[in-house]
């Protein structure tokens, strides 16, 4: 009998490789999504979609809707995909019996979400992080006195609000309704992760480095093999959990070598790309059949669309012009399927509703992707 499986969230390219990674395994792939058009719902891996509340107008009804269609639909798995993670983690006592829910119980994916209490958690593990403090402490002067120290909200996404101040900045006053922490400027380069965890093992692991970047958001990223020592952090953390389900970090590797996790996302990110499906599907389904998750062979790979208006923008800057033009002549876009091609195709159609946001806001694309989908409070 053939399962079928649920993911929350249809319109980024992760949703897409995950849809096709389980139907080429299967399984019969259904989307809950709050936008009617959506990437994956072009997508001949995904055999229905349903339109549903978006969280951030109704919480209660997006649960409840998410419920019913997991009962009528006879849904086996459910895989929450990005920032509505947070609200499907409610869904863990309320799902009926012998459906499994993907992610973590909501009182730890909330609390790795907010970037004070992921900071205090890491450090508890005894794992390395930067000197992190919430603005109106009295440390965060000293912080800022001392050196460099980067400005950002507790709960966000996408870089929304991160500010870099140089030394001796004086810090704004602090807002109860906005809440937000002052971290140490760690310099050094920048690298992303995306792990597949089961219990406590990171069973797949990908370091990635951004490329083409729209803001503080990669669009063109490469994947990393020389990290030892963010793996052996992500390990540790995974295991000090006992973590089950995705779960992705940034860190800045310093001069010497030494990597310093900045923040947290309880859920996939890009990295997801880089594996190959039916490791993808075994990491989640069978892990112990994964002794080494493998990978594709491609080490860079891009969203054409948004790497393409990137390289555009940077046609006044000639040396990033030219470094973007390489990148996006060699990256492998996500999204393109000789087998599956109506999703790359449709793409300008299916996200045309992000498009216009980011084009009212005078935002970046990844910042207005999931407003109505994350957790902001």
């Amino acid at each position: 009998m053939t399962q079928t499986m649920l993911l929350t969230l249809g319109r980024l390219p992760k949703a897409l490789d995950i849809a096709r990674a389980f139907a080429d395994a299967g399984w019969r792939v259904i989307i809950a999504e709050p936008f009617r058009y959506h990437l994956a719902g072009a997508s001949r891996a995904v055999a229905a979609s349903f339109q549903v509340t978006a969280p951030s107008v109704d919480r209660a009804a997006y649960l409840a809707e998410l419920r019913v269609i997991v009962a009528r639909e006879k849904v086996s798995l459910v895989i929450p995909v990005s920032e509505e993670t947070m609200h499907v983690a409610h869904l863990r006592d309320a799902l009926p019996q012998g459906v499994t829910l993907f992610t973590m119980p909501p009182a730890l994916v909330l609390e790795l979400h907010d970037k004070f209490r992921f900071i205090e958690r890491a450090r508890a593990c005894g794992l390395d992080v930067p000197e992190t403090v919430l603005l109106g402490d009295p440390g965060g002067t000293r912080l800022a006195e001392a050196g460099d120290v980067v400005l950002k909200p507790v709960l966000s996404c996408s870089g929304r609000g991160v500010r870099i101040l140089p030394r001796g900045t004086q810090l704004p006053a602090d807002d109860p309704n906005a809440p937000a922490i002052v971290q140490r400027f760690v310099p050094g380069t920048v690298y992303s992760t995306c792990t597949i965890a089961q219990q406590g093992r990171a069973v797949a692991t990908v370091i990635y480095r951004g490329g083409i970047m729209s803001g503080t958001v990669a669009v063109s990223f490469e994947r990393v093999i020389d990290q030892p020592g963010i793996t052996h952090w992500v390990e540790k953390f995974v295991a000090a959990t006992n973590y089950t389900g995705f779960i992705s970090f940034d860190f800045v590797v310093d001069g010497s070598g030494r990597p310093f996790a900045i923040e947290c996302n309880p859920r996939a990110t890009s990295g997801l790309h880089f594996l190959q499906p039916p490791d993808l599907v075994a990491a989640i389904l069978s892990p112990d059949s994964v002794p080494a998750a493998r990978m594709r062979p491609e080490r860079e790979m891009q969203q054409f669309y948004a790497s393409l208006t990137e390289t555009q923008k940077s046609i006044i800057d000639r040396r990033l012009f030219v470094a973007n033009f390489r990148r996006l002549r060699r990256a492998r876009d996500v999204t393109w399927s000789s087998r599956d091609p109506m999703p790359f195709l449709t793409m300008p159609f299916t996200s045309w509703k992000i498009i216009a946001m980011s084009i009212k806001q005078r935002k970046t694309f990844g910042e207005v992707a999931t407003l109505d989908v994350g957790w902001y409070e």
